[in-house]
């Protein structure tokens, strides 16, 4: 399916996941084949210095209810000078292989996605949203995913000591470089706070900040719907 050039989002994230091919694929996988397999590349993202790029495969497990399906992800980061690729991951709920056993999870849909979003300006770090959701309910919320490509580490955050149901990733703060921007509230609710966060989850607020986000989006042959697993 060729993707409209407005994407959808389940949270209206300026970051959005592929929901337009998630639907397309559920539509016609259901109609047709009634469960199966699909995958999905995003378009890699270049550091400003041009020397690594990343990206997410992502994967839906079909089932004729909606509610039933999976869709999971993989983020890569390849080095383009040496051609070394590794994997990162998140370690929120969803992300978080001994959780996936629970009863609740073995019949309900879900989804954790994994996409890059910036890198930092001078290209060290590399910020990726991951939207995990229950399907068909009001269960959502957005965790940032940072990886320090000296480190070799990815840490995983999101807003802590405030009340919210969801978060929704902005970017880096512009205030607070080394902080990354969240809008957190309540479904339903009109007043969502803009807070930054750091790598340790320490959490404040930010009224008036903006959100910044480096790096060039670059798609391929392989950009889209894939063919085969």
């Amino acid at each position: 399916m060729n993707q409209s050039s407005v994407q959808l989002d389940p949270l209206n994230s300026p970051h959005p996941i592929p929901w337009n091919w998630i639907l397309a694929t559920h539509a016609a996988v259901s109609s047709t084949d009634g469960s199966g397999i699909r995958y999905y590349r995003t378009p890699s993202l270049l550091s400003p210095d041009g020397c690594y790029a990343a990206y997410s495969r992502i994967q839906m497990q079909v089932q004729p209810q909606f509610f039933r399906c999976r869709v999971t992800s993989a983020m890569f980061v390849e080095n383009r000078q040496t051609g070394a690729q590794q994997t990162i991951t998140a370690s929120s709920p969803l992300a978080n292989p001994h959780l996936l056993s629970s009863q609740a999870l073995d019949t309900t849909g879900w989804m954790a996605i994994l996409i890059p979003v910036s890198w930092s300006q001078s290209g060290e770090r590399l910020l990726a949203r991951e939207f995990e959701a229950l399907l068909c309910t009001s269960v959502a919320s957005d965790y940032a995913v940072i990886w320090d490509r000296h480190q070799n580490r990815a840490t995983t955050i999101a807003p802590t000591q405030v009340e919210y149901t969801t978060a929704i990733l902005l970017g880096w703060s512009q205030f607070y470089r080394a902080r990354v921007l969240f809008r957190a509230g309540t479904i339903g609710e009109k007043d969502w706070k803009l807070w930054a966060v750091d790598v340790s989850g320490d959490t404040i607020p930010a009224f008036g900040d903006r959100p910044e986000i480096f790096g060039s989006p670059y798609s391929n042959l392989w950009t889209g719907p894939q063919t085969f697993g």
